[in-house]
């Protein structure tokens, strides 16, 4: 009897491990066929952070020159995916914005993660014909848009995208660090483990700081008390707040 390779497979997993698929370059290479070229793939970095920017990346990976084993970058170890932006950025076209905590505490998190990503399609060299966005939410481009919920695991132009954003923001927070001692930016990257609650209860906040954030906002009563009563007419609104509370 001739066993399906898949099945083969799957019957190697230890017991209670569920295979993960790749992520596939299968929907580009149908655009591709269909003379829609360039096309890109983005992500962004950084949204649950309590500090530090929001990172967006778009990429043009070269068909013929794709590096192995692009994935989620959540699924990668850290020494994996400084390799793989080094293939990517060698190889592909890719473009990087940045949204910083004032353009955040501006516009809320949702609206400044999606200019960022606005940003950095329209920096490619070239513009793409089509954009693959991991999420629920098209962007704002001249060109077609898609946006694909759970990208980064399934389009392997957001998943290349999604290294290139971790990996440059992750960068940018060590660079953070030596600028604002005493806060673990360099470990942490600026999400709510509880050294840096620890240090934003005791240091206080820093420039780099998301002003509207509910632990900067506790932190900010502690230390600066008359910044909270100035922002009284300036705080997002109760659905903007919602939304990133949720993010």
């Amino acid at each position: 009897m001739i066993r399906d390779k898949s099945t083969k497979d799957q019957t190697k997993l230890p017991k209670g491990v569920i295979a993960v698929a790749s992520p596939s370059f299968r929907r580009e290479r149908a655009l591709i066929k269909r003379g829609i070229w360039p096309v890109a793939g983005c992500d962004e970095a950084g949204r649950g952070p309590l500090a530090g920017p929001v990172v967006a990346a778009a990429v043009v990976l070269d068909p013929k020159r794709i590096p192995k084993g692009i994935d989620d970058s959540k699924r990668l170890t850290p020494e994996r995916r400084e390799e793989l932006f080094e293939e990517i950025c060698a190889t592909a076209s890719f473009a990087v914005a940045f949204a910083p905590p004032s353009r955040i505490d501006r516009d809320n998190i949702l609206r400044a993660s999606l200019w960022a990503l606005r940003r950095a399609v329209h920096a490619l060299a070239e513009m793409p014909k089509h954009v693959f966005v991991d999420g629920r939410d098209r962007l704002d481009t001249a060109c077609d848009c898609e946006a694909v919920i759970g990208g980064d695991g399934l389009v392997l132009s957001i998943a290349a995208a999604s290294i290139i954003a971790k990996v440059s923001r992750d960068r940018l927070m060590r660079k953070l660090a030596q600028d604002c001692p005493g806060y673990g930016f360099e470990s942490h990257k600026g999400y709510s483990v509880p050294e840096h609650l620890e240090a934003l209860d005791r240091l206080g906040p820093s420039v780099h700081h998301r002003r509207f954030f509910a632990p900067v906002i506790a932190a900010r009563k502690k230390h600066f008390p008359e910044t909270v009563e100035a922002d009284l007419f300036t705080m997002p609104t109760p659905a903007e707040a919602e939304v990133a509370a949720a993010i």
